[in-house]
């Protein structure tokens, strides 16, 4: 086998979702090293940076294949932390990269490797952010999925750099090339008022819904406000930009309120709504992987939108893990408050994992239940 082969079949997804049809190394690793291999082979010590790197393969691969050294790192996934650190170990390379903010992580470098993200306005927030500290002769590659790569994420390099440019694809992945940074003030967090909620949300680019309001968000919004009992501890699991933490603070003045996410950009994101409407002293935001910072039976009330995606993938295993986390957190008798798409069907799942589930709320879309920790 080549030294490739050898690298990418020892990777893992975990701790992340399992399942046949995901993968730890895909198409667009493979093309992202092999374009950047002439520049890579340039670049002295802490000169290669790597953003949403999924799981490893492109700052090992970069490391084993290419000799890079002091690669920097920025992750906006917990779990994708997780699982680089473990393939480093076993790939007997730990100690070769530095995890560090995405403002930071290009600073000086001289090629960065970035994995496509699906949201423009995160690529956007990247590209500001990469601009604006790497070096004036920096060459920029951006992979991903043709079906998922549009012109406009030209345009958005555009905006960033003055020559951008794409590679003919391979496998189904293509790559974007951008050079001759154009620095200028970061256009992010950005803020929407919502009068409707008397709220101020805020979002980094990679947050989930940015600064919309998603529909099934507020289908939660009204039960909590109609039927949430008192409590005394309250989790926003899954945060993304804090909304739902931030209306139970607002409104109940006694919660001590809880948000967690995995997220770097979310928790970044929530932090910034809950201090622009004026409850940061009660919202304490945490980055984590499904409530693992937390205590057992730490917790009166969670309320949860979890995801129903893991990449282009439908999954419920990721709605599952939340679902035992908060089973695991709640208090005996505290409750679970869950929104999810009809289509679903989580109702069994919840009253096996959590406890007895009640519907609370039913549109043609969405589904709110309430579950109660046995």
């Amino acid at each position: 086998m080549t030294a490739a082969e050898d690298l990418f079949g020892a990777l893992r997804r975990a701790p992340d979702v399992e399942a046949p049809e995901l993968v730890a190394v895909d198409a667009t690793d493979r093309l992202l090293l092999d374009e950047a291999a002439a520049a890579l082979a340039l670049c002295g010590p802490g000169e290669v940076a790597v953003v949403d790197d999924a799981y490893g393969a492109l700052t090992l691969g970069a490391v084993a294949l290419h000799g890079a050294s002091d690669v920097r790192v920025a992750q906006d996934l917990l779990v994708g932390e997780r699982a680089l650190a473990l393939n480093a170990g076993r790939t007997d390379l730990t100690g070769t990269y530095r995890q560090l903010p995405l403002d930071e992580v290009a600073a000086g470098a001289r090629v960065v490797l970035v994995q496509a993200p699906k949201a423009l306005d995160a690529l956007r927030e990247i590209a500001e952010r990469v601009a604006a500290v790497a070096a004036p002769d920096v060459t920029v590659l951006v992979g991903g999925r043709v079906k998922h790569m549009t012109h406009a994420m030209n345009d958005v390099l555009g905006d960033s750099f003055g020559d951008v440019s794409a590679t003919l694809a391979r496998q189904k992945s293509r790559v974007l090339v951008a050079r001759r940074p154009e620095p200028a003030p970061s256009s992010f967090p950005r803020r929407q008022e919502h009068p409707d909620l008397g709220l101020t949300v805020c979002a980094h680019g990679a947050a989930f819904a940015g600064t919309k309001v998603d529909i099934g968000t507020r289908t939660l919004l009204g039960v909590l406000e109609e039927q949430a009992p008192g409590a005394g501890t309250a989790l926003d699991l899954g945060c993304g930009t804090g909304v739902l933490a931030t209306v139970l603070a607002r409104s109940r003045p006694g919660l001590a309120v809880l948000a967690a996410d995995q997220s770097a950009a979310a928790v970044a994101s929530a932090a910034a709504t809950a201090e622009a409407n004026g409850v940061a002293d009660r919202v304490r935001v945490v980055r984590d992987d499904a409530a693992d910072s937390l205590d057992d039976a730490s917790v009166d009330l969670v309320a949860c939108n979890p995801p129903f995606h893991v990449g282009a993938a439908v999954v419920t295993t990721a709605a599952d893990r939340l679902f035992a986390a908060a089973a695991r957190v709640l208090r005996p008798g505290g409750e679970l408050f869950t929104v999810y798409n009809s289509a679903l069907r989580y109702k069994p799942v919840l009253g096996r994992v959590v406890g007895p589930t009640r519907v609370a709320r039913q549109t043609p879309k969405f589904t709110v239940t309430v579950s109660t920790r046995r």
